[in-house]
């Protein structure tokens, strides 16, 4: 299991925030069914309140993308959610693109499943402005991996790559793609 503590961690600060206590969670690894366990990357979701709601597994299958379509928007997504909802209808702005780049107030975010990391002469940097502070985003700036700065529209042009990161998703597992790939 990757991360399990640093994901308990987000489950306590979201209900210490929300005014209830965070549930505790079971031996996630024990509940893996079976025809998964084969899987390279497994993904678990756990839907809690006061108590647990659902705790469900799925294969990971990483997204393919080859561009991504700036999409300029006050959305609030600071705790993770099971209602996606106002990223569902974001990504319907990505036209011909695969992915979409979220914008809010001029600066580069998220996308609509990962923290973004900017490559440029071999160092890594992530937006100071993100909509939601993931879990490897937050394990990649304490080790020192990368670094957070400003990064707007107007200065997408300083790096040469961009990255995707999630708890599933390092650097160097994400996907590579050229700067030249965003409109």
């Amino acid at each position: 299991m990757l991360r399990v503590e640093a994901h308990r961690e987000r489950m306590r600060d979201t209900a210490l925030r929300f005014g209830f206590h965070a549930p505790e969670l079971p031996d996630l690894s024990a509940k893996i069914p079976t025809e998964l366990r084969d899987s390279q990357k497994v993904k678990c979701s756990v839907v809690y309140h006061e108590q647990i709601l659902s705790i469900t597994f799925a294969a990971y299958r990483q997204k393919k993308i080859d561009s991504l379509k700036l999409v300029e928007a006050d959305v609030d997504y600071s705790f993770k959610f099971s209602d996606r909802s106002s990223l569902s209808t974001l990504l319907q702005e990505k036209g011909d693109c695969d992915e979409i780049l979220i914008v809010k107030n001029g600066c580069i975010t998220d996308t609509s499943f990962s923290n973004v990391v900017f490559g440029k002469d071999n160092q890594f940097f992530t937006p100071d402005s993100y909509l939601l502070n993931g879990t490897k985003r937050q394990q990649l700036l304490r080790e020192g991996k990368i670094r957070a700065t400003r990064v707007t529209v107007e200065n997408l042009h300083c790096f040469d790559k961009v990255y995707f990161i999630n708890s599933m998703l390092d650097i160097e597992d994400s996907a590579r793609l050229s700067i030249e790939k965003i409109v």
